[in-house]
């Protein structure tokens, strides 16, 4: 048998929309962000050691947490249904 429906009236099963697209991007986003925090600056003088720069609140404490929150962004943007 032959199909009625012409290409224009073709039905698409997608499994994500744009919005979810959209969300997906945010959430790596903001965990390049996070990684790019936590990599940090360099050091003014290789030889010396900086603590300070090193265990800055900035490194261990924001950049996880922005890590953390772009997966959890990344969780809601594939199980977000799409909009019918």
């Amino acid at each position: 048998m032959k199909s009625t429906k012409t290409t224009t009236e073709k039905e698409t099963n997608r499994l994500f929309d744009k919005s979810n697209y959209m969300w997906m991007l945010g959430g790596a986003a903001v965990m390049i962000l996070g990684f790019l925090l936590m990599a940090g600056g360099r050091s003014e003088d290789p030889n010396v050691f900086n603590p300070g720069s090193v265990y800055s609140t900035v490194r261990i404490t924001i950049a996880p947490i922005l890590i953390l929150a772009g997966l959890v962004i990344e969780i809601y943007a594939i199980f977000r249904h799409p909009k019918d």
